[in-house]
Protein backbone atom coordinates (compact mmCIF):
# COMPACT_ATOMS: atom_id res chain seq x y z
CA UNK A 1 0.00 0.00 0.00
CA UNK A 2 1.01 3.51 -0.89
CA UNK A 3 1.07 4.22 2.92
CA UNK A 4 4.23 2.06 3.46
CA UNK A 5 5.86 2.88 0.96
CA UNK A 6 6.45 6.38 2.68
CA UNK A 7 7.71 5.53 5.51
CA UNK A 8 10.94 6.14 3.42
CA UNK A 9 14.08 5.53 5.47
CA UNK A 10 14.38 6.39 8.95
CA UNK A 11 15.78 3.16 9.81
CA UNK A 12 18.37 2.89 6.99
CA UNK A 13 19.65 6.45 7.93
CA UNK A 14 23.36 5.17 8.13
CA UNK A 15 23.13 4.19 4.47
CA UNK A 16 25.78 6.06 2.54
CA UNK A 17 24.82 8.37 -0.20
CA UNK A 18 25.03 7.47 -4.03
CA UNK A 19 28.06 8.08 -6.17
CA UNK A 20 27.93 11.51 -8.49
CA UNK A 21 27.46 10.98 -11.99
CA UNK A 22 29.44 13.24 -14.16
CA UNK A 23 29.54 14.42 -17.49
CA UNK A 24 28.75 17.63 -19.04
CA UNK A 25 29.36 21.68 -18.69
CA UNK A 26 26.46 22.42 -16.35
CA UNK A 27 25.50 20.90 -12.90
CA UNK A 28 21.82 19.80 -11.49
CA UNK A 29 22.25 18.77 -7.69
CA UNK A 30 20.03 17.00 -6.28
CA UNK A 31 19.43 16.93 -2.27
CA UNK A 32 16.89 14.37 -1.57
CA UNK A 33 16.32 11.22 0.94
CA UNK A 34 16.10 7.82 0.17
CA UNK A 35 13.33 7.92 -2.27
CA UNK A 36 16.47 10.27 -4.72
CA UNK A 37 19.59 8.27 -3.14
CA UNK A 38 18.24 4.39 -4.69
CA UNK A 39 17.71 2.35 -1.57
CA UNK A 40 17.69 -0.88 -1.72
CA UNK A 41 18.78 -1.07 -5.87
CA UNK A 42 21.51 -0.26 -7.88
CA UNK A 43 22.87 3.17 -8.40
CA UNK A 44 22.47 2.98 -12.12
CA UNK A 45 18.47 1.99 -11.84
CA UNK A 46 17.53 5.01 -10.00
CA UNK A 47 15.56 8.05 -11.26
CA UNK A 48 18.49 10.11 -10.38
CA UNK A 49 20.77 8.32 -12.33
CA UNK A 50 17.78 7.33 -15.49
CA UNK A 51 17.98 11.24 -15.43
CA UNK A 52 21.76 11.97 -16.62
CA UNK A 53 20.91 8.68 -19.28
CA UNK A 54 17.98 11.10 -20.51
CA UNK A 55 19.67 14.57 -20.06
CA UNK A 56 22.31 13.29 -22.73
CA UNK A 57 20.28 11.50 -24.81
CA UNK A 58 18.23 14.63 -25.26
CA UNK A 59 21.23 16.82 -25.71
CA UNK A 60 20.91 18.76 -22.67
CA UNK A 61 24.96 19.40 -21.17
CA UNK A 62 24.22 18.92 -17.69
CA UNK A 63 26.59 16.87 -14.89
CA UNK A 64 24.56 15.57 -12.19
CA UNK A 65 25.21 15.57 -8.58
CA UNK A 66 23.40 12.88 -6.34
CA UNK A 67 23.75 14.33 -2.77
CA UNK A 68 21.26 12.29 -1.40
CA UNK A 69 21.36 10.36 2.14
CA UNK A 70 18.73 8.05 3.15
CA UNK A 71 16.72 9.26 6.39
CA UNK A 72 17.55 12.49 5.86
CA UNK A 73 15.32 15.64 7.03
CA UNK A 74 14.98 18.99 6.53
CA UNK A 75 17.52 20.26 9.04
CA UNK A 76 20.18 18.05 7.72
CA UNK A 77 19.70 18.79 4.07
CA UNK A 78 20.04 22.59 5.00
CA UNK A 79 22.81 22.18 6.96
CA UNK A 80 24.72 20.12 3.97
CA UNK A 81 23.54 22.59 1.16
CA UNK A 82 26.09 25.45 1.55
CA UNK A 83 28.61 23.18 1.19
CA UNK A 84 27.49 21.54 -1.63
CA UNK A 85 26.29 24.85 -3.51
CA UNK A 86 30.17 25.50 -2.74
CA UNK A 87 31.47 22.84 -4.16
CA UNK A 88 29.29 22.14 -6.97
CA UNK A 89 28.13 25.38 -8.26
CA UNK A 90 25.09 24.32 -9.58
CA UNK A 91 22.97 25.27 -12.13
CA UNK A 92 19.84 24.14 -11.18
CA UNK A 93 18.45 22.41 -7.55
CA UNK A 94 16.39 20.13 -7.17
CA UNK A 95 15.31 19.64 -3.40
CA UNK A 96 13.28 16.31 -2.34
CA UNK A 97 12.77 16.49 1.18
CA UNK A 98 10.37 16.77 3.92
CA UNK A 99 8.75 13.54 4.20
CA UNK A 100 11.23 12.31 7.11
CA UNK A 101 10.06 15.53 9.17
CA UNK A 102 6.47 14.43 8.10
CA UNK A 103 6.15 11.00 9.14
CA UNK A 104 8.27 12.23 12.34
CA UNK A 105 5.74 14.51 13.38
CA UNK A 106 7.93 17.44 13.19
CA UNK A 107 6.68 20.76 12.90
CA UNK A 108 4.96 21.98 10.06
CA UNK A 109 6.79 25.39 10.55
CA UNK A 110 10.11 24.03 10.52
CA UNK A 111 9.63 22.00 7.82
CA UNK A 112 8.45 25.10 5.60
CA UNK A 113 11.33 27.19 7.26
CA UNK A 114 14.01 24.99 6.07
CA UNK A 115 12.56 24.09 2.61
CA UNK A 116 12.77 27.82 1.69
CA UNK A 117 15.81 28.66 3.53
CA UNK A 118 17.14 25.87 1.24
CA UNK A 119 15.36 27.73 -1.99
CA UNK A 120 16.92 31.04 -0.83
CA UNK A 121 20.11 29.59 -0.33
CA UNK A 122 19.83 28.43 -4.06
CA UNK A 123 18.58 31.11 -5.37
CA UNK A 124 21.58 33.07 -4.10
CA UNK A 125 24.15 31.20 -5.27
CA UNK A 126 22.45 31.44 -8.76
CA UNK A 127 20.74 28.25 -8.88
CA UNK A 128 17.25 27.91 -10.40
CA UNK A 129 15.01 25.27 -8.05
CA UNK A 130 12.54 22.93 -8.38
CA UNK A 131 10.63 21.47 -5.31
CA UNK A 132 9.48 17.96 -4.96
CA UNK A 133 6.30 17.57 -3.56
CA UNK A 134 5.22 14.38 -0.85
CA UNK A 135 2.23 13.47 0.55
CA UNK A 136 1.61 11.20 4.00
CA UNK A 137 0.14 8.52 5.10
CA UNK A 138 -3.60 8.66 6.21
CA UNK A 139 -3.14 7.93 9.36
CA UNK A 140 -1.29 10.96 10.30
CA UNK A 141 -4.82 13.03 10.63
CA UNK A 142 -6.56 14.67 7.72
CA UNK A 143 -5.71 18.13 9.07
CA UNK A 144 -1.86 17.24 8.89
CA UNK A 145 -1.46 15.28 5.98
CA UNK A 146 -3.13 17.76 4.25
CA UNK A 147 -1.41 20.42 5.66
CA UNK A 148 1.80 18.85 5.21
CA UNK A 149 0.83 18.27 1.23
CA UNK A 150 -0.16 22.10 1.05
CA UNK A 151 3.31 24.01 2.36
CA UNK A 152 5.25 22.29 -0.63
CA UNK A 153 2.68 24.16 -2.90
CA UNK A 154 2.69 27.29 -0.65
CA UNK A 155 6.96 27.40 -0.95
CA UNK A 156 6.35 27.10 -4.47
CA UNK A 157 3.88 29.87 -4.96
CA UNK A 158 5.57 32.35 -2.54
CA UNK A 159 9.35 31.48 -3.93
CA UNK A 160 8.36 30.93 -7.48
CA UNK A 161 9.45 27.92 -7.97
CA UNK A 162 9.04 25.00 -10.19
CA UNK A 163 7.02 22.53 -8.33
CA UNK A 164 6.65 18.69 -8.68
CA UNK A 165 3.50 18.12 -6.80
CA UNK A 166 3.92 14.39 -5.51
CA UNK A 167 7.00 12.52 -6.32
CA UNK A 168 5.57 8.77 -6.19
CA UNK A 169 2.43 10.05 -8.06
CA UNK A 170 1.99 7.28 -10.45
CA UNK A 171 3.79 5.09 -7.89
CA UNK A 172 2.96 4.91 -4.52
CA UNK A 173 -0.64 2.65 -5.04
CA UNK A 174 1.11 0.14 -6.78
CA UNK A 175 2.23 -2.59 -4.83
CA UNK A 176 4.00 -4.44 -7.54
CA UNK A 177 6.47 -0.85 -7.95
CA UNK A 178 7.65 -1.64 -4.16
CA UNK A 179 9.97 -3.09 -2.98
CA UNK A 180 9.99 -6.39 -0.73
CA UNK A 181 10.16 -4.23 2.25
CA UNK A 182 6.57 -2.68 1.47
CA UNK A 183 8.87 0.85 2.16
CA UNK A 184 10.83 1.59 -1.11
CA UNK A 185 9.91 1.70 -4.70
CA UNK A 186 12.13 -0.67 -6.42
CA UNK A 187 13.59 -0.34 -10.04
CA UNK A 188 10.26 -0.70 -12.32
CA UNK A 189 8.85 2.35 -10.23
CA UNK A 190 11.97 4.99 -10.86
CA UNK A 191 11.28 5.67 -14.59
CA UNK A 192 7.68 6.66 -13.21
CA UNK A 193 9.74 8.95 -10.96
CA UNK A 194 11.81 10.49 -13.58
CA UNK A 195 8.26 11.15 -15.63
CA UNK A 196 6.90 13.00 -12.36
CA UNK A 197 9.57 15.23 -11.90
CA UNK A 198 10.84 15.95 -15.70
CA UNK A 199 7.91 18.00 -16.62
CA UNK A 200 8.88 20.53 -13.43
CA UNK A 201 12.68 20.43 -14.69
CA UNK A 202 12.23 20.66 -18.28
CA UNK A 203 11.45 24.44 -19.00
CA UNK A 204 14.13 25.02 -16.84
CA UNK A 205 16.73 22.83 -18.83
CA UNK A 206 15.30 24.90 -21.80
CA UNK A 207 16.01 28.11 -20.37
CA UNK A 208 19.97 27.26 -19.63
CA UNK A 209 20.17 26.13 -23.16
CA UNK A 210 19.02 29.34 -24.53
CA UNK A 211 20.62 31.87 -22.29
CA UNK A 212 23.71 29.72 -22.30
CA UNK A 213 24.20 29.32 -18.38
CA UNK A 214 27.30 28.55 -17.41
CA UNK A 215 28.38 26.96 -14.28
Amino acid sequence: MWAAALLLSITVATAAPPDTVTGGTHTILVLGDSLSAGYGIRTEEGWVALLQVRLKTQGYGYRLVNASVSGETTSGGLARLPRALELHRPAIVLIELGANDGLRGLPLETTERNLARMAELSRQARALVVLIGMRLPPNYGPRYTQEFHALFGAIARRHNLALVPFLLQDVALHDELMQADGLHPNAKAQPAMLDAVWPALRPLLEMGRRTGTKE
